[in-house]
């Protein structure tokens, strides 16, 4: 009788692990905490120790989330798979690079951005700068919000649930930036929020939204663009010229009316592939 007491505690056991709030809020600690350690030593470090630091950090989080993963919500990963890793991670590149190139192109054609080279910039600086800067975010933020919160979510109410929830945290997280407003957290949640969790949605897969969401920020700090309020040390200064709703006024690109259109012209195609592919619809209680 004892035996079957212990028996039946440990499966409670088992279960209040396996719960999607459990392994959510564990999970996300973690990275949190890892992040916290590691970031500060990329940001006091210079050069390619700084990046050193950064990938460290970034390792680091992506084995917590696997362990969070495989031990607590009691599955496989294969949003984080290795033999995809390469090529999912260049193509989320190849959209986030076009998503910003885009979007500046039209806000400089319409005269709300002029680009000016600085004479005297450290290249290799500032190539260093906006890579860590923008990896370091891209691998943290995908983690917990198209990984560990999108996947809770899904196991509650499916993907639509969880696309929804995920956009409007996305933009609640970022009203706490420099420059922020409530229009630009609207911004935030959709093309961002809506844009990466269709990414996600369609590819299944984590690097390729880290690609594109380091690719977002890196480019834009390049070419000295406020990232979410967030002043960069670039290779170009950026004059803003003309209503905020088309420059992003204090907050950056992201506060533009420009990319939330463009971010919604990539989104529909993902999302309308995934209503309609069946076997590209692969839910996660699947790969269980």
């Amino acid at each position: 009788m004892q035996g079957m007491k212990n028996s039946g505690a440990i499966r409670d056991w088992h279960s209040f692990w396996r719960f999607p709030i459990v392994w959510l809020i564990v999970g996300a600690l973690g990275i949190v905490l890892a992040d916290a350690v590691f970031r500060p030593l990329a940001e006091r470090a210079e050069g390619m120790v700084s990046l050193i630091w950064t990938l460290i950090d970034g390792l680091v989080v992506v084995l917590i989330y696997k362990l969070t993963i495989r031990y607590l919500a009691r599955r496989s990963v294969p949003e984080l798979a290795k033999h995809r890793a390469g090529i999912e991670t260049v193509m989320g590149m190849l959209i986030g690079t076009i998503f910003i190139v885009v979007s500046t192109f039209i806000i400089v054609a319409m005269g709300g951005y002029s680009l000016q080279w600085v004479t005297n910039v450290d290249t290799n600086a500032a190539l260093i700068s906006s890579i860590g800067a923008a990896l370091g975010g891209a691998i943290v933020e995908e983690l917990i919000f198209r990984g560990l919160l999108f996947q809770a979510l899904h196991r509650w109410g499916g993907d639509w649930l969880a696309l929804a929830v995920t956009s409007l945290f996305f933009g609640v997280a970022h009203l706490g930036n420099p420059g922020a407003t409530l229009w630009s957290g609207f911004a935030i949640a959709v093309e961002a929020g809506v844009l990466l969790g269709a990414a996600y949605m369609w590819r299944r897969n984590l690097w390729f939204t880290i690609g594109l969401h380091f690719a977002w920020n890196a480019l834009e700090s390049l070419l000295g663009i406020l990232v979410s309020g967030h002043a960069a040390a670039g290779l170009f200064t950026v004059k803003m010229k003309g209503a905020a709703l088309l420059t992003g006024g204090n907050f950056g690109l992201e506060g533009s009316i420009v990319p939330v259109l463009i971010s919604l012209l990539i989104s529909v195609p993902m999302l309308i592939g995934v209503a309609r592919n069946r076997d590209g619809h692969l839910s996660i209680s699947r790969l269980e």
